[in-house]
């Protein structure tokens, strides 16, 4: 699967959050300062083509979805961030975010609880 570039990245956030979207519903989910009209049209048929959304021709206009979804590309990215920065381990992985993104003793319960029923 290719990997998204940052304002693609976003688009894609808002077409999963939005499920089914016009360009102007794209528009309107992304963050400040919101990309221009035409530019986000061009990346959402760029995404097509590398068969991240696909669309249904309602009138003269396209409504676009997902085809990847969120949950396959996450994974995705995060086995590439495991291998590819952490050793291919991803206890270090947790070991930095509890080292450097300071997690609390109540996130590190979470987690270890999250852990155990994944055994179950």
């Amino acid at each position: 699967m290719k990997k998204l570039a940052k304002r693609e990245a976003q688009i894609m956030q808002a077409i999963w959050n939005l499920e089914h979207a016009f360009v102007k519903d794209i528009v309107e989910a992304m963050p400040e300062p919101r990309p221009h009209y035409n530019s986000v049209s061009t990346m959402v048929k760029l995404l097509e083509s590398k068969g991240f959304v696909s669309h249904e021709k309602l009138g003269n206009a396209h409504r676009y979805f997902a085809v990847v979804r969120k949950e396959d590309y996450q994974e995705e990215v995060v086995d590439d961030v495991v291998k590819g920065y952490f050793d291919n381990s991803p206890m270090k992985l947790v070991n930095y975010f509890a080292k450097e993104q300071k997690l609390d003793a109540a996130d590190l319960e979470r987690l270890l609880k999250m852990i155990k029923d994944q055994q179950k």
